[in-house]
């Protein structure tokens, strides 16, 4: 590893967020059978948000979520710490199944997820580090450019305004110091977020509103009227299902969402010489435009947390041990970073770990409820999980409880899963699609002023 590192540094045991947490002990396991009206298999966001909303609506409901590590272990606790109102999917393939109106709609509602997430944490004590200054993207080529300002197009013609997101102009200066930026595009629909201290936070609230949380109880069957677990079952009439990038983990399950793999560092606290050289504005989130996404955030405590795609998937739809990053996964953020902001050279890694996201074949997430069953899920939030497992979560809830409202006709609601391809095509795929990627990437680097047809082509590959 070429990477500069901490004396204290660590790789994996979930995340930096969770280091920050002041005190991440866990609960305890399911004792016994037990017998609720709802179980939840998953203990994250889209878990926590469906018990939360299920029992701010019917207080006397016995909810009792289980979950195989601890709470927040997998995405929830792992992420970038983005809160924000980016789409998750294709707008076009939603609509294709729906209309125009009803997928802005279902941007409105993402977007207004953002802002409850934010009233509920004030209302409810949870400190998650928030702050509300939008977020950038940068383009550092010609052909990033370019893309820039194709995003803004097509938000234009998707109804939304320069209130929503529009490239910056001179005027308004450099939101944040990068090197060789070409141009910035910005979105007010965006919070920075401690990712893990939100998910505990919510924890506490649902047990305090009477939910049952079991931790270290791995589910090994779902089935009509309840779960089996490693040591017991669980029979309730409604089971959903909560487990996003880990549900290929639950028999019959596999190919449903893919396992993509993220990773993430975190510097130690930059000098107060590098700061004022990167000139950092505010809060506000960064993320770029280039084929191989990078999202970024300023820590309360003066760090940076940059993440990307690393090992994209794992053979068999396997996860990772113990949130370890690879070696060669930490140069390259490592690289993106001090490219970005050579300031930073000077600073070291304080961790790095990586996380698994669920992605759909065709990018899209899904809300699905079948009363005949009493089995729903929500997931496949391809990255876009903070504020989409807050609407997924909601939407869950209010159709387990029969609920219509606008959220349980929007066009994530009840769509069929395609499953993805058997192996090796699925792990030939993902290789293939973030090797084009990379490449794409690499060839703009280098001049190009188009967007390079590698790029276009993994885009079709991979269903996006």
């Amino acid at each position: 590893m070429s990477t500069p590192l901490s004396p204290d540094y660590q790789n994996g045991n979930v995340s930096f967020w969770r280091r920050t947490l002041e005190a991440a002990g866990s609960r305890p396991a399911l004792p016994g059978d037990a017998t609720a009206d709802v179980v939840i298999v998953g203990g994250g966001y889209t878990g926590m948000w469906t018990a939360f909303y299920l029992k701010q609506q019917a207080p006397d409901m016995r909810i009792v979520v289980l979950e195989s590590e601890t709470v927040g272990y997998g995405a929830s606790g792992r992420n970038g710490g983005w809160l924000s109102g980016e789409f998750g999917g294709s707008q076009e393939k939603y609509a294709a199944e729906s209309s125009p109106a009803a997928v802005s709609r279902m941007q409105a509602h993402l977007v207004a997820s953002i802002d409850e997430v934010i009233t509920i944490a004030g209302e409810r004590g949870i400190d998650a580090e928030i702050a509300h200054d939008g977020l950038v993207y940068v383009a550092t080529t010609l052909s990033q450019a370019k893309r820039l300002q194709h995003k803004e197009a097509h938000q234009r013609a998707w109804g939304r305004t320069p209130d929503d997101f529009r490239i910056l102009s001179p005027n308004d200066g450099r939101p944040v110091n990068v090197h060789g930026a070409t141009a910035f595009g910005f979105s007010p629909h965006g919070a920075r977020i401690n990712p893990a201290k939100l998910v505990a936070g919510l924890a506490r609230e649902v047990e305090a509103m009477g939910v049952r949380i079991y931790e270290h109880t791995p589910v090994t069957e779902v089935q009509q009227g309840g779960v089996m677990t490693t040591r017991s079952r669980v029979r309730a009439e409604t089971v959903l299902i909560a487990t996003e990038g880990f549900t290929a983990g639950l028999p019959g399950r596999r190919r449903d969402w893919l396992p993509m793999n993220s990773v993430m560092i975190v510097t130690e606290p930059l000098s107060d010489a590098a700061w004022s050289e990167i000139d950092w504005r505010g809060d506000v989130l960064l993320g770029s435009i280039g084929h191989v996404f990078m999202y970024a955030q300023r820590t309360p405590d003066g760090r940076i947390a940059i993440g990307g795609r690393g090992n994209p998937y794992r053979f068999g739809s396997k996860t990772d041990t113990n949130a370890m990053a690879r070696p060669e996964d930490v140069d390259a953020l490592w690289k993106q970073l001090t490219t970005f902001f050579p300031a930073v050279r000077d600073s070291k890694v304080a961790h790095s770990w990586c996380g698994t996201l669920g992605v759909a074949r065709d990018w899209c997430a899904t809300v699905a409820f079948d009363p005949s069953t009493g089995i729903g899920h929500s997931g496949g939030y391809a990255g876009h999980g903070v504020a989409l497992a807050h609407l997924g979560g909601r939407t869950l809830a209010e159709l387990v409880l029969g609920e219509q409202t606008e959220r349980t006709a929007l066009p994530l609601v009840n769509r069929r899963i395609r499953k993805w391809e058997p192996e090796p095509l699925r792990w030939i795929g993902a290789q293939l699609i973030y090797g084009l990627y990379r490449q794409a990437d690499r060839r703009e680097l280098h001049g190009s002023a188009r967007s390079s047809f590698l790029g276009t082509a993994a885009d079709r590959i991979s269903g996006r």
